[in-house]
């Protein structure tokens, strides 16, 4: 529901909040507001991305800083950026925010373990990118929403609004930059919900080796003698689908960390591919497609 909650610590006067809302709200605001989005005939909440269907790795930056770069592999896939550069990006994300009539918020919990665990808020302007995230990452209860005080990290989710290509050391209109002395991820052109998730879990793989945590991309399991399967591969390799098998307690399907004393997902819910899907092979993936659940870029008659 919306409340008095507001964002103008941040920067953002828009007065219309919706924190933590309900499924129904979040469904009736997406069918209301955003093009292309439908009910499935099983009651899944339909919608389209945009231009951008998937992750765009080429596109995402951290921020180089004395506190932190020699902690990070420099590369192809960790590619650094100005702290000049991240606040223009910063602003443009700010300006985007400001002019919308609603935001949603998501503020809830990465990390099962509460020694962990961090507390996320998620800032954007969909109502389906809400409820992805409230899928998707550990939701508060009352108690726990009330007493949440100011979050670890912070997402500010502006993909409706393309990046400068002309801003340095922009390669598109896409950018995805992670700031860690900040504490927030900044979102440019892509509407991608999969660029919060992994943008959560990159803040994980940075944080849990500095507490002798080891973080994984992997799905995992454990059977009745508490005995812990971990599968790893790449996107769409398998990792969901085996995780889900029914003789065995699913942990997670794709983001888990080890510790001394064992295994905990980061996230609360499962993310799967939906190509080739069928009751016969993937049962429970299939049977998980009801009202709740979001189906994102599936082409439906």
């Amino acid at each position: 529901m919306k409340t008095s909650f507001n964002l103008q610590k941040y920067g953002i006067e828009t007065e219309n909040v919706y924190r933590n809302s309900s499924v129904p709200v979040l469904y009736e605001l997406g069918l209301r507001l955003e093009k292309g989005t439908a009910i499935s005939d099983v009651g899944a909440l339909m919608t389209y991305s945009g231009e951008k269907t998937g992750r765009s790795p080429k596109d995402k930056r951290i921020v180089r800083h004395p506190d932190s770069e020699n902690n990070i592999d420099w590369g192809d896939i960790n590619i650094g950026l100005d702290e000049h550069t991240f606040m223009v990006n910063h602003e443009r994300a700010l300006d985007f925010l400001n002019i919308c009539d609603h935001l949603f918020v998501v503020d809830a919990f990465a990390g099962w373990d509460p020694k962990y665990r961090l507390k996320v808020r998620i800032i954007c302007t969909r109502a389906y990118h809400a409820l992805f995230m409230q899928n998707m990452l550990i939701m508060p209860t009352a108690e726990e929403l009330e007493n949440f005080g100011e979050p670890d990290y912070v997402v500010l989710n502006a993909g409706g609004f393309p990046a400068n290509r002309y801003t340095s050391e922009m390669t598109s209109k896409t950018s995805v930059d992670l700031n860690l002395e900040r504490k927030e991820i900044v979102i440019l052109g892509t509407q991608y919900a999969g660029e919060m998730k992994k943008g959560i879990f990159s803040v994980m793989n940075y944080l849990m080796p500095l507490e002798n945590v080891l973080p994984m991309h992997c799905s995992a399991n454990v059977g009745e003698k508490d005995d812990v399967t971990i599968l790893f591969g790449l996107s769409g390799t398998g990792k969901t689908t085996l995780s889900a098998d029914p003789k065995r307690r699913l942990i997670g399907d794709d983001e888990h960390c080890w510790t001394d004393k064992g295994t905990f997902n980061i996230e609360g819910g499962c993310y799967a591919k939906a190509i080739n899907l069928s009751e016969e092979k993937e049962p429970d993936i299939y049977n998980a497609i009801k009202f709740g659940t979001v189906l994102e870029n599936v082409v439906y008659d």
